[in-house]
């Protein structure tokens, strides 16, 4: 049953988000029935001893999610020093939140131009971020602002204790000077003739 391993493609790399029942239809062309019927198949053997994940419907949605009966492994995994650096992408992300908190988010993937599901899973299991409430956008996606971890991980008494944006952005003449330089050289040209 090919459609089986699809659904559970789909499952993982939509994450967090789930999928709904008529998106798995719709994905998959097949009618309710056998949507739900492939769903139940792939539930049953997740609930076999032996696996990780298992599938629960949250909030409309069906999703890939851990068992419960596994949390103190996930947490040493969390605390174990060796894994609790942070990756370039999820220091990008942690400074989108820290400076524009609270945002949802599709905003932080809009910021960054790429998809940030992970890096927020990740964050929030370090501690570094929280939920604060829904957005009042379409769909009331959640809202994330940084925690006292975060602030204490980097040293800092407060959110104000952040360097300046304006550290990190180049005053316009400064830019424009350096763009003034791509064009002229200081070094002349010579005829090898």
């Amino acid at each position: 049953m090919e459609n089986k391993g699809v659904l559970e493609g789909l499952l993982f790399v939509v994450g967090e988000e789930g999928l709904s029942l008529e998106q798995i239809e719709d994905v998959l062309e097949i009618d309710e029935n056998q949507a739900k019927e492939l769903l139940k198949t792939l539930k049953e053997e997740y609930e076999e001893e032996g696996r990780g994940v298992r599938i629960d419907f949250l909030g409309n949605r069906f999703k890939l999610t851990t068992k419960f009966e596994h949390k103190e492994y996930y947490q040493k995994l969390i605390e174990n020093p060796e894994t609790n650096t942070l990756s370039q992408a999820a220091l990008e992300t942690l400074a989108i939140i820290a400076y524009n908190e609270p945002l949802t988010r599709i905003e932080v993937d809009d910021i960054r131009g790429v998809g940030s599901a992970q890096m927020v899973r990740k964050l929030v299991a370090k501690g570094f971020i929280k939920e604060v409430g829904r957005s009042d956008a379409p769909g009331r996606p959640i809202l994330y602002k940084t925690t006292s971890e975060f602030l204490d991980y980097f040293g800092l008494s407060t959110i104000d204790d952040l360097p300046s944006m304006a550290d990190f952005i180049q005053p316009k003449e400064e830019v424009e000077e350096e763009d003034k330089d791509l064009y002229t050289s200081r070094y002349k040209e010579e005829s090898v003739i």
